[in-house]
C-alpha cells in the first residue's frame, strides 16, 4: 500500500504534524451536486447506484474534482449490512429507507447470522478497489459502516423513527434479544470493515447516528461497548501502513471521554459541542474531527468562511490532530459554491493560525 501524495488526513488522525488542516465532508458526494444527480438518474435508483462499482467510483470522485479536499469516502450506504442479512431493504421516494422484514420476532432474531462480506457485499469491495485505482494515491480513501446500534434501530424499527419505540421497548423489556442483534451485527461490521481495508480503504469510520438518543447507561451498554469491540478487532496495519479508525456518535458530546477510551484513533464531533472544549476534555489521547453546523452552509459565502474560522480558532493555534469536517452530513439543499467558500477558508485560515503556534 503506497502512501498518498497528500497524506495530511492520515497524519492528522494519527496526531502527527501536518502543514495544513485537512478537510473532508460527511456525505460529500451527494444530491447537492448536479453531477451526482445526473449519475443517479443514469443509475435508475439509489440502490442501483450503490451496487454498481463503476458508478459508485464516479460519484466518489465528483467532489474531489470540484474541491480541494484531503480525503475521499467510499460512496455507499450504512444499510448494506442489514440488506445482506436478508431484511429486504428498499427506498421509497420521500420516506427514505425501509425494510420489508423488520426484526420483531424472537425466532427471527435468534436465526440472524452475519453475512460474509466477500459473498454478499462483494460489490462494495469492488467499488473500494476501483476507487483506489482511480485515486492513483492522490488522497486517502475512507471506508465506513454504520454502528451496530444505529443499524439495529433501522432493523427493528423497519426504517427511520422519531421515537424509537420498538427498539427501546426491546432494550428495556428484552435486552437479551437486542444484545443478540448487536452481537451478530458487530461481527458483521468488523468483517465488513476489514474486507474494505483488504480492498484498499486507508482509514475506516463508524457512523453511530442514533447513539445519542440513548441514556448514558444505555449508550455505554448498547452502543459504545459494541463499537469498542469492533475497533479492537479491526486490521490495524496493512502493508506496513497504519489504518486509523474514527468513531462518530451524533449527540455524543456528553460521552467524549468514554469514546476516547474505546481504542479509536479519532472522534467525530457534532456541532452541539465547542471543538475547543472537546480538545480540553480528551487532551491528546485522540484526534478530533468536526464540527461545523451543516446549516451554516445555507448562509452567504462570507458567513460560511467566518464560521469556519471560528471552529479553527476555538481548537487553537496547535492544529495537530484536527480534521475539519461538518458536524453531520451535508444537506442536499446546500449551494455548491458555499462548499468552495468553506474549503478555501479552511485552507487559508488553517495555515495562518498555525503560524501563531508557539
Amino acid at each position: 500500500m503506497t502512501r498518498p501524495t497528500n497524506d495530511s488526513f492520515l497524519r492528522a488522525l494519527l496526531r502527527q504534524p501536518t502543514d495544513h488542516t485537512p478537510i473532508w465532508l460527511m456525505r460529500q458526494a451527494g444530491r447537492y451536486l448536479p453531477e451526482y444527480c445526473e449519475t443517479r438518474r443514469r443509475a435508475g435508483s439509489f440502490l442501483q447506484l450503490c451496487k454498481n462499482p463503476a458508478l459508485a467510483c464516479e460519484v466518489t470522485l465528483q467532489p474531489l474534482a470540484r474541491y480541494d479536499l484531503d480525503a475521499a469516502i467510499l460512496f455507499s450506504d450504512i444499510l448494506t449490512v442489514p440488506d445482506a442479512m436478508g431484511l429486504g431493504l428498499y427506498f421509497t421516494e420521500g420516506e427514505g429507507p425501509r425494510f420489508e422484514r423488520p426484526l420483531r420476532e424472537e425466532w427471527a432474531i435468534r436465526g440472524l447470522t452475519a453475512p460474509g462480506p466477500w459473498d454478499h457485499l462483494r460489490y462494495v469491495m469492488d467499488a473500494v478497489a476501483e476507487i483506489r485505482r482511480a485515486l492513483n494515491n492522490s488522497v486517502p480513501l475512507i471506508g465506513f459502516s454504520g454502528s451496530p446500534y444505529t443499524l439495529a434501530c433501522y432493523m427493528v424499527e423497519g426504517g427511520a423513527s422519531n421515537d424509537y419505540r420498538h427498539i427501546k421497548r426491546m432494550l428495556y423489556d428484552r435486552p437479551d434479544l437486542l444484545h443478540r442483534i448487536l452481537s451478530v451485527t458487530a461481527d458483521a461490521v468488523t468483517a465488513y470493515l476489514n474486507a474494505q481495508i483488504d480492498s484498499g480503504a486507508q482509514a475506516v469510520m463508524l457512523f453511530d447516528s442514533w447513539g445519542g438518543s440513548l441514556s448514558a447507561a444505555a449508550y455505554r451498554e448498547f452502543s459504545l461497548s459494541y463499537m469498542q469491540r469492533i475497533v479492537a478487532n479491526l486490521t490495524r496495519e496493512k502493508n506496513g501502513e497504519r489504518i486509523p479508525s474514527i468513531v462518530f456518535t451524533k449527540g455524543g458530546g456528553l460521552w467524549l471521554e468514554s469514546i476516547a477510551d474505546s481504542g479509536c484513533d479519532a472522534i467525530g464531533v457534532d456541532w452541539t459541542i465547542d471543538i475547543g472544549e472537546a480538545r480540553r476534555r480528551v487532551g491528546q489521547r485522540v484526534a478530533l474531527q468536526g464540527n461545523l453546523d451543516p446549516g451554516v452552509l445555507f448562509a452567504s459565502p462570507d458567513i460560511v468562511a467566518t464560521e469556519a474560522r471560528k471552529v479553527l480558532d476555538s481548537h487553537g493555534a496547535d492544529q495537530t490532530g484536527l480534521v475539519f469536517n461538518l458536524g453531520h452530513g451535508i444537506s442536499q439543499f446546500t449551494p455548491p459554491e458555499n462548499v468552495r467558500a468553506l474549503v478555501d477558508a479552511v485552507r487559508e485560515h488553517g495555515r495562518a493560525i498555525r503560524k501563531t503556534a508557539p
